[in-house]
Order: structure tokens, then C-alpha cells, then sequence
């Protein structure tokens, strides 16, 4: 079991059957119940993903994800309430990946798991490509701008990525969740919208009247050449 998952879910029963779940399907789970001892043992280990319960005890399940982001850029899936509109708002824009709504189903547990670890493993027939003073090695991970490197989550290096070597051509929302994120299906557009949002932030000069990466309204976003 290569890939190593942090849970963070207070609940005892559902922390117990997300890790059985996960454990079934090859991976090796460390659980914890609040957001400090999950910190602390991010710190501690290495992680290829965390699962991340946004109601937590004492320290918001927010807290957790902006301190994980802002010490890794390792996956995050967070777990809302179906109906928590804001909080999985909320979530993506600190960073989160993607999502799992409750109640907790097994095999999109697992689904969604598998796609996070897959999309961030590099794909020996990418080449690196350069648009402008923006560079980017799928090989090793690592995207620059203007000769410095950007500290990209493993979504926003591989929503960079599929857009700068489709540069000019408009690439719409569906598109972009089958090739980022690896859904077979409609799924949920605000993952783009947010991880664009985010993307923009660090690519542009000015992230509110973007040149680089441009909304095609109504159908989708095109990386431009700068």
C-alpha cells in the first residue's frame, strides 16, 4: 500500500467505515478526530491525500484546510453536508480539490479518491511546454513564471498544464473535469470555476482583468499567448 491517506473526521463510526473503505481499496489510512492532531501529524508524515471533514471540534474544518495548503500542496478532498452550498464554496476557495458529500457513500469514497491520486501522478509522454514567460514540466512537477517557479496545488498544476498546451483554443468546463479532474461526467463546474479563480491568482499580473487566462462566456476558458 503505497498511498498514504489522512482522514479527519470526528465522528468514530463514519471515521471507522471511510478507513475500511479506503483500506479495502489498497490504500493505508491514518485517522484523526480534530484539526490540531491532524496538523501535527501532517507535519510528522508524509501524506499523498487528505480527507477532510469541515465540521470538526474546536478548529474548523476552514482552519485546517488554509494551514494544509499553506504547508503542501497535497490533495484535498473535503466532506460537506449535501446541502452546505457556502461551506463547499467556501472549501474550494481555500484551496480544497474536489468533494464528497454526506452521507458518505463507499464507492465514491473510493472514486474520487483514485482520481485525486491518479491526476496527481505526471504521465511519462507529457512533454514540458512554454507560453510566453510562463514554462511548465509535467514531468517534474514544477511550473514557472518569468523564471520563477509557482507553488501550485497538484489541481491548479494540471488545470495550468492542460490549458497551456491547448493555448488558443477554448477548452469548456466539461472538458477541463474529464482531463483534470477525470470525471466521466457532468460533475460539478465550480471545481473549475474555483480552481480557475485560484489559478489566476497566481499567474496573473492582475487576477481581476486576466489576459493570460480568459473566460470564453458561455462556454468555457482559453489560455491566451501573452
Amino acid at each position: 500500500m503505497d498511498e498514504r491517506v489522512l482522514l479527519v473526521e470526528d465522528d468514530p463510526s463514519l471515521r471507522e467505515s471511510a478507513t475500511l473503505v479506503l483500506e479495502r481499496a489498497d490504500m493505508q489510512v491514518v485517522a484523526e478526530a480534530d484539526g490540531p492532531s491532524a496538523i501535527q501529524r501532517f507535519a510528522a508524515e508524509r501524506f499523498d491525500l487528505v480527507v477532510l471533514d469541515l465540521m470538526l471540534p474546536g478548529m474548523h474544518g476552514f482552519d485546517v484546510c488554509r494551514e494544509l495548503r499553506r504547508r503542501s500542496g497535497v490533495p484535498i478532498v473535503i466532506l460537506t453536508a449535501r446541502t452546505a452550498t457556502a461551506d463547499l464554496v467556501a472549501g474550494l476557495e481555500l484551496g480544497a480539490d474536489d468533494y464528497i458529500t454526506k452521507p458518505l457513500d463507499g464507492a465514491e469514497l473510493v472514486a474520487r479518491a483514485r482520481a485525486v491520486l491518479r491526476r496527481a501522478a505526471p504521465d511519462a509522454d507529457d512533454r514540458p511546454v512554454a507560453v510566453g514567460d510562463v514554462e511548465v514540466d509535467p514531468l517534474s512537477f514544477r511550473a514557472y513564471k518569468g523564471g520563477a517557479e509557482l507553488e501550485l496545488t497538484t489541481t491548479e498544476f494540471r488545470l495550468l498544464f492542460e490549458l497551456v498546451r491547448h493555448v488558443g483554443q477554448v477548452l469548456t468546463r466539461e472538458a477541463l473535469l474529464r482531463r483534470v479532474w477525470n470525471y466521466d461526467y457532468l460533475g460539478e463546474s465550480r471545481l473549475v470555476d474555483m480552481a480557475i479563480k485560484r489559478l489566476r491568482e497566481k499567474i496573473e499580473d492582475d487576477p481581476r482583468q486576466p489576459i493570460r487566462l480568459v473566460t470564453v462566456r458561455g462556454v468555457g476558458y482559453r489560455y491566451e499567448r501573452s
